[in-house]
């Protein structure tokens, strides 16, 4: 007969180890229905988990493989096509080399204060009535009627070395410069003048410039427009019709604008970036799927161009071709 006291015996495993007081006396108990339904959640949520995990990965494998180099190198079917103000170079162009002109003595202080105002109007009330810019577009003709377009092209020299230059948005110059190195071709499309958007395209070594062009006579301006200021969908035609004339797959092409206005350009093109957007852009763009690319830092970005540049677009005008094509130098 055992001990009474055998049944309290430290009880050891195989190994020798202690087991627990009453381990063998613990008794099973039976699962209740919470305890099921807890059981099976956790399951299935652990299950819905790692399904999640590699759908993600899938994806991510997919969007790599799906999203190819761009540009595309040796692509030569491909170019593309950058807004001028506020998207390459910060500000207006028109106004720093109205600025150049201002000091150079071209007009009076009585038209300063009047083209000043023509901005500040199109820039705050954000108006494009045609009678305000038709008088815009008169006033910055009459300034450079009767002189020649070599004066103009040489003073548009001088401007963008004091005003231009520094304003250029470094991200936006790389941006071109990741085309020029692909082998395509790079062109500004701008409602500025387009003697003023060639010298800016050949100082950044781009291909070339589409602009506003103003009519000239023996090499003299005449104070009238050939056509109307490249804007809006004009742009869109430049570059329609510069496409047909290079070759271009346009569903190839890139185009990159900060401004609403420009939507028809973007539009033309299956890679269009909003770059420093304005609102209605940006809203847009979103909207569409389209990249974006912000450079506005240390404050909220206001809007720095006018809505209607392109009515004072020629103030410089054009040498009587409809678009002036530069080589890009290397």
């Amino acid at each position: 007969m055992a001990h009474p006291s055998s049944a309290r015996r430290p009880r050891r495993n195989a190994y020798g180890a202690l087991l627990p007081t009453g381990w063998f006396n613990r008794r099973r108990r039976p699962a209740t229905a919470r305890s099921v339904l807890a059981g099976e959640a956790a399951a299935e949520a652990a299950r819905k988990t790692s399904l999640e995990v590699e759908a993600q990965e899938a994806a991510a494998q997919k969007e790599g493989a799906e999203e190819p180099e761009f540009p595309v190198v040796g692509d030569t079917h491909a170019a593309a096509f950058f807004d001028l103000d506020n998207t390459v170079m910060q500000g207006a162009s028109l106004f720093h080399f109205g600025r150049g002109l201002y000091k150079r003595r071209f007009f009076h202080k009585r038209d300063l204060a009047r083209f000043v105002w023509q901005q500040i109007y199109f820039r705050f009330i954000g108006s494009e009535n045609p009678e305000h810019m038709a008088d815009a577009r008169n006033s910055a003709l009459s300034i450079v009627q009767g002189h020649r377009v070599s004066e103009l092209m040489t003073i548009g020299e001088e401007i963008y070395d004091e005003y231009m230059a520094e304003r250029i948005w470094p991200g936006t110059r790389a941006l071109a410069q990741a085309h020029l190195d692909a082998g395509q071709k790079v062109w500004l499309v701008t409602a500025a003048p387009v003697e003023t958007a060639t010298i800016i395209a050949r100082r950044l070594g781009l291909t070339g410039a589409l602009g506003t062009v103003a009519e000239s006579v023996g090499g003299v301006y005449t104070g009238k427009l050939v056509g109307e200021p490249l804007h809006g969908p004009a742009k869109a035609e430049a570059v329609r019709a510069l496409a047909a004339a290079e070759g271009l797959d346009l569903s190839r092409c890139a185009a990159y604008s900060d401004s609403a206005n420009d939507i028809p350009m973007l539009s033309l093109v299956g890679h269009p970036y909003a770059v420093n957007p304005d609102g209605r852009l940006r809203k847009h763009a979103r909207e569409q799927g389209w990249r974006l690319r912000d450079y506005r830092t240390g404050r909220k970005a206001v809007k720095i161009g006018i809505p209607a540049a392109a009515g004072v677009g020629a103030l410089a005008g054009g040498a009587a071709a409809a678009v002036a094509l530069q080589r890009r130098r290397r």
